[in-house]
């Protein structure tokens, strides 16, 4: 039983460094993207952004609290594998989010800080315990590739 996690881990940590190589080589090439489909009405308003960095990456209050809930799931896993292969989780979390949420992982690559500025903000306890349980001094410092 111990093995299959191991191995499972492993393989989210391999998918994820590899989904993060495909992502940086992407940088070179052309910006045009389709735009997300939305059914949202032109007229509806938008809540204001959880958080703002230096960089003026924002997310909505619920993209920040669905991060959050997403790490929380995590915390426990985080606390009994190496910090190694609990940071390929937050990093599977971590693009995993962004991609559902239409964040340029891109932009969020060269902004890696704002993880780090939404999640104080939000979840300051899900924050601390991800970073005692993968020993790292701030999320940014735990994301390969960005």
């Amino acid at each position: 039983m111990i093995g299959n996690r191991r191995s499972s881990t492993a393989a989210a940590v391999v998918g994820a460094a590899a989904l993060v190589t495909v992502l940086s080589g992407c940088a070179g090439g052309s910006t045009n993207s389709p735009a997300p489909s939305s059914t949202t009405p032109a007229s509806s308003t938008t809540t204001a952004p959880a958080t703002t960095s230096a960089s003026g990456t924002t997310f909505s209050d619920a993209q920040v609290q669905q991060l959050c809930s997403d790490m929380e799931g995590q915390l426990q896993n985080w606390r009994t594998v190496t910090p190694t292969l609990g940071k390929g989780g937050l990093n599977t979390i971590v693009i995993t989010w962004a991609t559902q949420n239409g964040i340029n992982l891109l932009d969020l690559a060269q902004n890696r800080e704002s993880i780090d500025a939404a999640t104080s903000t939000a979840c300051p306890d899900v924050r601390g315990g991800a970073i005692s349980a993968l020993e790292i001094p701030d999320l940014a410092s735990g994301l390969v590739g960005f």
